[in-house]
């Protein structure tokens, strides 16, 4: 059964075959989600990065979880908002199915995604859970492992822009 869930979670405490890392082209350690998911992981995680990298926008790379309880990282490069007139929303687009496919191709059953683009990178959140949960929704359609996931929140106006895309909002949990 396929679930598609939102929860105000610590992405690097989630027990998921893979969680999304928002990452730079350069797939280098940096602040926000990125920062924490590499500090959680351990320094293998930058190795395994810089063995994989560059990673254009719209594009994501995977590489083992290291010491988080995820299998996979999976490193998506969304865009930078100029307004939305670049092709963000189909980078931001891309950037999501790319990142379905690599786990779909690890054999990975559940996926923990962050806000992709919504932090230092400037894209609206609104638009941007927007993209996120219809692209997801569309993608899952399509025969592949995946069966559940979680759009994972950092704080109540992120889990509050899920929900209004009509994503179902679970209690805090590890898992």
């Amino acid at each position: 059964m396929l679930t598609i869930e939102a929860r105000l979670v610590d992405i690097t405490t989630l027990a998921v075959d893979a969680i999304v890392n928002a990452a730079n082209t350069s797939l280098a350690p940096g602040g926000g989600v990125c920062g924490a998911i590499h500090r959680a992981a351990g320094p293998k995680l930058a190795a395994a990065c810089a063995a994989v990298a560059p990673c254009p926008t719209g594009d994501a790379r995977i590489t083992p979880g290291f010491a988080l309880a995820a299998r996979y990282v999976i490193h998506a490069v969304g865009p930078v908002w100029h307004g939305g007139q670049r092709g963000e929303p189909e980078l931001l687009a891309s950037a999501y199915r790319a990142s379905l496919e690599l786990a779909r191709q690890a054999g990975a059953r559940s996926v923990a995604f962050p806000a992709i683009s919504t932090g230092i990178y400037g894209y609206p959140l609104d638009r941007a859970t927007a993209v996120a949960v219809s692209t997801v929704r569309s993608e899952l359609k399509a025969a592949g492992s995946i069966e559940r996931v979680v759009f994972a929140c950092f704080d109540r106006a992120a889990l509050d822009a899920y929900g209004a895309e009509r994503v179902a909002i679970q209690p805090p949990s590890r898992s």
